[in-house]
């Protein structure tokens, strides 16, 4: 998966003894003293998501990416997943994908039995349908096919998160 550019800097202002902890405990870990502090303000779930989906923005086909976050989303834990969805996306999706990302999360949510990141319901259902094909004579089946959360915001397709094609 390609690693966003850090092109943003973060101070911090702590003690010399505070400062002196953090390289140390940075040292047991074998990492460097941001990667240390990164790892425990983005938990590994977390960041990971944030990662998928900063490369979905920027994806000229998204199909992989959204396979990439599909295949993240169902190899987690109950307790990876709510940590790794906690906080919506850092970044900016265009609506299709923001709704499918947030449908892919409800759909992982409900067969976890944990309950739906506040933040999706922030995101606007589409204004007009979207279909998983071109074929007409599909789209009854994707019409009564899809799963819930995806028809809720007007995206019909045949499989879901842990499924594919």
């Amino acid at each position: 998966m390609n690693r966003p550019a850090k092109l943003s800097q973060l101070q911090l202002r702590v003690s010399e003894a505070e400062k002196s902890a953090i390289r140390r405990a940075a040292r047991r870990a074998g990492m460097d003293m941001s990667a240390y502090v990164l790892s425990r303000v983005l938990p590994a779930p977390a960041a990971a998501f944030q990662e998928a989906v900063m490369v979905l923005s920027g994806a000229a086909e998204p199909s992989f990416a959204l396979a990439e976050i599909n295949s993240l989303l169902s190899g987690l834990t109950a307790a990876e997943l709510r940590e790794a969805v906690a906080a919506a996306p850092q970044a900016t999706l265009s609506p299709f994908l923001a709704n499918y990302v947030a449908a892919m999360i409800e759909t992982v949510c409900n067969t976890r039995c944990l309950p739906v990141p506040a933040w999706t319901r922030s995101i606007e259902a589409l204004p007009a349908p979207v279909f998983g094909s071109a074929l007409p004579s599909l789209r009854l089946y994707l019409l009564s096919h899809s799963p819930a959360p995806f028809r809720r915001r007007s995206i019909f397709i045949d499989s879901s998160v842990g499924e594919q094609v």
